[in-house]
């Protein structure tokens, strides 16, 4: 970064500093957009950001779950670094994130929708070797990160309906919180729903789940009672373009500003309402290429979960991986594309609004995701410790004003934590001490620029997965050309060769043909974990 940009909270450069609006999507691939290739998928408004933006097609994940990669995206660190190792590890409140950078430097910083800075359930973990049971006066970190200012995103905190989050949240003055996913939403949502008095009839959830037509139905998903206007989507959409026209109007409508619209879908379960849930058949829906992959062909955790379905074992509820019927994979995508196509609509809505307002020539549109989904891929529905593209690709686009940057389709390698440095770079606030990313403004711009040699993804799990010995724990590295997958207490690994085998079939870590690469890798991924281990707090003396 260039060493004339304003330090943290030093105002304005002599140029209007540009406003951002971030849609963020949960647990959608990158391949689940017209821009990113898909034929079938209406996305039109996405798309026209997309044209008229920078579109990156490496874009990857530092963890392929929710809050651990959340993590990433909010601070500009590895989640390991940030403290969140795994989801249900809540983001420590004393972190510095680019929403706190912002507002110091003068930015009107909201976030709408879903945030999962802090766990999202009330739910105890399952224990890991005793790690949940060991009385907490024996356990080795007494920061467990617990009670009601890690409570914000609790349904048991949000049942007290006096209950507001505090603020600041994560460097956010505004926050109108959204919790879970699906119909199922609760926070705001939930609290306006019960103002709009709906006969029971109308409510969300499956017990209230309107009859359908298909002989098969993909794992959680029903036709939800809600109509369009009461869906998360349309909730977030509507309070968004609230907020935009209140900016407006306001005595402060030249502050600079960062608007956070974060939707919970697409992620399961599969409930897109109304027209949506018929928007696309499961007759037209083309499976992934990897879909059939012979079964002998598969690491062992694959394998395991295959056998679970085969032995009839499968355990539908949750979030980790499971292994799917081709039919249930269709419908599950077909409905999965209803979800994004209503997204789609309601992105246009926002957009839309911010150009009747004017306020579109100086903001920065942002569309991307926190990770993706399986959605058929090697078989598989949800998320789990298989690093494949469709889990760890996540999609990103950027678009510009005022001629900052040509539209452009890259290529280069970058990852999560990327984003929080781009976007205090664009907005001229200088990075925090800590940040490990790097910004992609020069990328975005065309200009001279070293491409990334490698991203480094971590996973870790409370969650116990067939074909492992241990609750998951796995570290992967991406080039441009392979993919590494190394797992704790295994003697195997994955190593895929990406040009020659794009749908990582053919596992090569133990291929005699490939062991100098393998070690080259090894030695890669090693020198990666070091340079990105954590590097805060810093030093208060001499020792």
């Amino acid at each position: 970064m260039t060493d004339k940009l304003p330090k943290e909270g030093a105002g304005a450069s002599t140029q209007a500093r540009p406003n951002f609006l971030l849609f963020m999507t949960d647990q959608q691939r990158a391949d689940h957009l017209g821009c990113y290739g898909n034929a079938l998928l209406r996305t039109p408004n996405i798309d026209a950001l997309a044209q008229d933006g920078s579109v990156f097609d490496r874009f990857y994940v530092n963890a392929p779950v929710c809050m651990p990669n959340r993590a990433a995206l909010v601070t500009g660190r590895m989640p390991s670094a940030a403290g969140v190792r795994m989801n249900g590890v809540p983001l420590p409140l004393s972190t510095r994130t680019y929403a706190d950078a912002l507002r110091d430097a003068g930015y009107r910083t909201a976030l709408i929708g879903k945030a999962h800075f802090q766990n999202m359930t009330d739910v105890a973990p399952s224990p890991v070797k005793g790690e949940a049971t060991v009385p907490r006066e024996r356990q080795g970190d007494s920061n467990h990160r617990s009670g009601l200012e890690y409570g914000c995103e609790s349904p048991g905190q949000w049942s007290n309906p006096d209950f507001r989050v505090p603020v600041p949240y994560y460097g956010f003055d505004e926050v109108t919180l959204c919790l879970e996913h699906g119909d199922l939403v609760g926070g705001r949502l939930a609290r306006w729903l019960e103002r709009q008095g709906l006969p029971k009839e109308h409510r969300p959830g499956p017990e209230s789940a309107l009859a359908v037509d298909t002989a098969v139905l993909a794992p959680q998903a029903w036709r939800t009672a809600l109509n369009e206007g009461h869906y998360p989507t349309s909730f977030i959409a509507e309070r968004s373009i609230e907020w935009l026209r209140a900016h407006a109007a306001g005595a402060d409508c030249k502050q600079p500003f960062m608007l956070q619209c974060s939707f919970p879908d697409p992620h399961h379960p599969f409930t897109p309402p109304g027209h949506y849930w018929s928007s696309y058949s499961p007759d037209d829906v083309q499976l992934p290429a990897s879909f059939d992959v012979p079964i002998e062909l598969a690491p062992p955790h694959k394998r395991a979960l295959h056998d679970e379905l085969a032995g009839g074992q499968r355990r539908t509820g949750g979030s980790r991986a499971i292994a799917i019927t081709a039919p249930e994979a269709r419908q599950a995508i077909a409905l999965n594309y209803g979800s994004i196509t209503m997204i789609d609509d309601a992105v246009g809505r926002v957009v839309s609004s911010l150009r009747e307002l004017g306020l579109d020539d100086n903001t920065v549109i942002i569309f991307l995701s926190d990770h993706g989904d399986f959605m058929g891929d090697h078989g598989l529905l949800f998320k789990g410790p298989l690093h494949y593209q469709s889990l760890i690709r996540m999609p990103f686009i950027w678009r510009d004003t005022n001629g900052y940057a040509r539209p452009s389709r890259c290529s280069d390698l970058a990852s999560a934590m990327d984003f929080a440095p781009t976007i205090l770079e664009r907005a001229g606030v200088m990075p925090y001490h800590g940040m490990q990313g790097r910004s992609l403004v020069s990328t975005i711009r065309d200009l001279h620029h070293t491409p990334q040699r490698a991203v480094l993804i971590e996973e870790e799990s409370h969650r116990s997965l067939p074909g492992l010995p241990t609750p998951p724990r796995v570290r992967t590295l991406v080039t441009e050309r392979w993919r590494m997958s190394i797992f704790a207490e295994t003697d195997w690994g994955e190593l895929y060769d990406l040009s020659a085998d794009p749908h990582e079939v053919y596992n090569r870590f133990a291929d005699p043909d490939c062991s100098d690469i393998r070690a080259e890798l090894l030695w890669q991924l090693s020198t990666e974990m070091t340079r990105l281990s954590a590097n805060l707090p810093l030093a208060s003396s001499m020792a």
